[in-house]
């Protein structure tokens, strides 16, 4: 039996025939939400795949919450990650021709952002995490490439 925890986070999807509330579960590095009656999953936001295998999430937007707790000063505060991916149209080869994730920290009455094209999950929190106040922590998070 595995230690890891199934984190569920409550989002929006949306695309050319419009929007739609979806819930995106992460268990250590897996990746899984259902679109329109369609499961996807995978290792990464910008290539959540069908189970069929039938291709990936593409031409849309996925927006999502993430509660994240911040260590300062001995407490742990609750704080707010709030992600916005947009996800390109496929190439040919099966690849995205753009994965653009904006990230936006909500702690402590403050703001802050960051936005990554082509980089990864842990990048982008990296860069948030630099922005924090000295002695200001993220907490554990999942950690998944876009």
């Amino acid at each position: 039996m595995s230690s890891e925890s199934t984190e569920v986070w409550a989002g929006w999807y949306r695309d050319r025939r419009g929007a739609e509330a979806v819930t995106i579960a992460a268990h250590g590095r897996q990746l899984r939400t259902r679109i329109r009656g369609v499961e996807y999953e995978g290792v990464a936001f910008a290539a959540l795949e069908t189970v069929e295998g039938e291709g990936v999430l593409s031409s849309c937007v996925l927006e999502w919450d993430i509660p994240l707790p911040v260590h300062a000063d001995g407490t742990v505060e609750r704080a707010t990650l709030s992600c916005l991916l947009t996800l390109g149209e496929p190439r040919p080869e099966g690849s995205l021709d753009r994965a653009d994730l904006n990230m936006t920290l909500h702690y402590g009455g403050a703001a802050y952002e960051s936005g990554v094209a082509g980089g990864d999950f842990d990048d982008a929190l990296d860069r948030i995490q630099k922005q924090l106040p000295h002695g200001a922590e993220l907490g554990t998070h999942m950690t998944a490439d876009v």
